[in-house]
């Protein structure tokens, strides 16, 4: 898997000679960016993950600097966040909601009758649909970051752990190998 991975993923003299990445040469030249291991590859992983319920375009924009910052495989940051499509936003969001309030001691009853989706008018769409959005305010808040933080560090555990199980099972066939030999 790593072997067809490396296909897609820049050389570090290719991101080092890029004209448009120059301005950011001294930043993006760890190697730890663009190598795929268990350490670099768990924690794309999170930091996708974790920035994938960031809302709108941003997603992107906000993986970068945190792989940057971590130094963290960057492409694999930048792809997991597209585990948020139009597909699954919807359910992603409305469990961070739950799960803020849950936290957050609202009543469920209560909160969901109020936040049936408004009927939206071409003049009036802006402040009704901000409306609709300031009543799911404190529990969708609440809900966004602790449920960003669960992925993350359920994603990196996953990998961490994946990448151990596939070490220790190529392990043991080369041994049988060599015993069988």
């Amino acid at each position: 898997m790593r072997k067809y991975l490396r296909r897609f993923i820049p050389h570090h003299e290719s991101v080092k000679n890029n004209r448009w990445l120059k301005p950011f040469g001294s930043w993006l030249r760890h190697p730890n960016l663009w190598h795929l291991n268990r350490r670099s590859v768990a924690g794309g992983v999170a930091v996708g993950l974790f920035c994938g319920l960031v809302p709108g375009p941003l997603q992107v924009l906000s993986s970068t600097p945190l792989a940057v910052l971590f130094r963290v495989n960057l492409p694999v940051a930048i792809f997991v966040t597209f585990y948020t499509n139009p597909f699954t936003i919807v359910p992603l969001y409305m469990l961070a909601y739950e799960l803020g309030a849950w936290v957050s001691g609202v009543q469920n009853g209560r909160a969901l009758a109020q936040l049936d989706f408004p009927a939206l008018h071409w003049d009036s769409w802006i402040s009704e649909l901000t409306g609709w959005l300031m009543k799911m305010g404190e529990p969708l808040m609440i809900g966004l970051p602790l449920l960003a933080v669960i992925l993350a560090v359920a994603g990196y555990v996953a990998v961490r752990l994946g990448w151990r199980v596939v070490v220790l099972l190529k392990w043991r066939a080369r041994e049988r190998r060599r015993v069988d030999s």
